[in-house]
């Protein structure tokens, strides 16, 4: 049983999503693994430990939080990996030996709606210590909570043994940042839901000789073990209208005007910081969106501070802002040799610094989209 301080704190988390969310889109409760019922001590405990999660097989995935010693962040037991979404995170095997798995599940707060259109995403890094990255990850939507006691891997002759389960499943392949040991990396896709979705699992359903994979290490005997954080899914009709609605410089036909400099409408910055919150990160998300499908154009990130503060400390700021917009696109996926930043301190004002209306103006960071030749003289 959970105790009762940790069921309003549940309750308090899912609140304080819901304002920071806009309309409490997502789908997922306890998206960023916050909310649990003990903080974890000893592997394998993510099932008992952890709000509104649990594990459809016997496979032992692992729950990481900054409150605890032995299965804390950013260090554990195989590597190091700063949490990004607050304090915790899921660790699981994607591929082992002998075919072992390990599995997330989820209980979404409502079904899917027939014939509408979703978007799933989620965050994933790969563990230091592992010798594989795997090349896809899978996504397992099913009407009913799968529980099946195996270790090895989820497979449609275990599924389909439930002959009342309904399922939608999808694969998603990331290019070459599945094997990124440092950064979290944002994996994501959208498919048409057929009405009976209730539950997701994420994980890896193929056995390993199906598995398309990636050596990281030459003498390889282990497996390829992620972090996993920040899992979303969303009506896309309401991912579309706020992030196209919130893009600055966009035309109403998607596109932008090149050679043009711009403002990250969503993008300014708090006194001393260079963090990005969720309203900036949708409107990169839909400037991604737009590049992607775009090759031959490539972006340039300005970032700038107010008056406040030395120069030199000013240049460094302005420096990191950039730096973290830039960083927040190569997650998503954009090409390295598509994207450079830059700093210019305080160089540059666009408002008054004398009151903080001006020097909030002032943090800011802006962009510049080009043709790759044109750059590139």
């Amino acid at each position: 049983m959970v105790p009762l301080a940790k069921k309003e704190h549940a309750t308090l988390f899912l609140c304080l999503c819901c304002m920071v969310s806009v309309f409490c889109q997502n789908l997922i409760k306890n998206p960023s693994f916050e909310a649990y019922s003990a903080c974890p001590k000893t592997l394998g405990n993510f099932n008992e430990d952890v709000d509104f999660w649990s594990t459809p097989t016997s496979g032992s995935t692992d729950f990481f939080h900054g409150c605890s010693e032995a299965m804390g962040t950013p260090k554990n037991f195989n590597g190091t990996q700063p949490a990004d979404f607050g304090d915790g995170y899921a660790g699981l095997y994607f591929y082992a030996p002998n075919d072992y798995r390990e599995y997330l599940q989820a209980e979404l707060s409502a079904p899917l709606m027939k014939d509408k259109k979703y978007r799933v995403s989620f965050y994933v890094s790969l563990a230091e210590r592992s010798d594989f990255a795997v090349k896809e990850f899978g996504i397992l939507f099913s009407k009913d909570k799968i529980e099946i006691p195996v270790k090895k891997e989820l497979s449609k002759k275990h599924l389909y043994k439930e002959t009342t389960n309904k399922y939608t499943f999808m694969e998603v392949g990331y290019s070459n940042f599945y094997s990124d040991t440092k950064e979290w990396i944002q994996v994501y896709t959208q498919f048409t839901a057929k009405g009976t979705e209730r539950f997701m699992t994420l994980g890896n359903f193929k056995n390993n000789s199906r598995t398309r994979l990636f050596k990281t290490k030459k003498s390889a005997k282990r497996g390829a073990y992620y972090y996993l954080d920040m899992v979303m899914v969303e009506p896309l009709d309401k991912v579309n209208v706020v992030s196209n609605s919130s893009v600055a410089g966009k035309n109403i036909d998607g596109t932008f005007e090149l050679d043009k400099t711009l403002v990250f409408e969503n993008l300014l910055f708090e006194f001393d910081r260079f963090r990005l919150h969720d309203p900036a990160k949708k409107e990169m998300l839909a400037l991604y969106e737009y590049l992607k499908k775009e090759d031959a154009l490539k972006i340039t990130i300005d970032g700038h501070t107010d008056s406040l503060g030395s120069d030199t400390y000013n240049l460094w700021l302005s420096k990191k802002r950039a730096e973290a917009v830039a960083h927040h696109l190569l997650k998503l996926g954009l090409g390295k040799d598509r994207i450079q930043w830059q700093g210019h301190g305080g160089s540059k004002p666009i408002a008054t610094n004398d009151n903080e209306q001006g020097r909030r103006q002032n943090r800011r960071v802006e962009f510049v989209i080009a043709k790759l030749k044109a750059l590139n003289k």
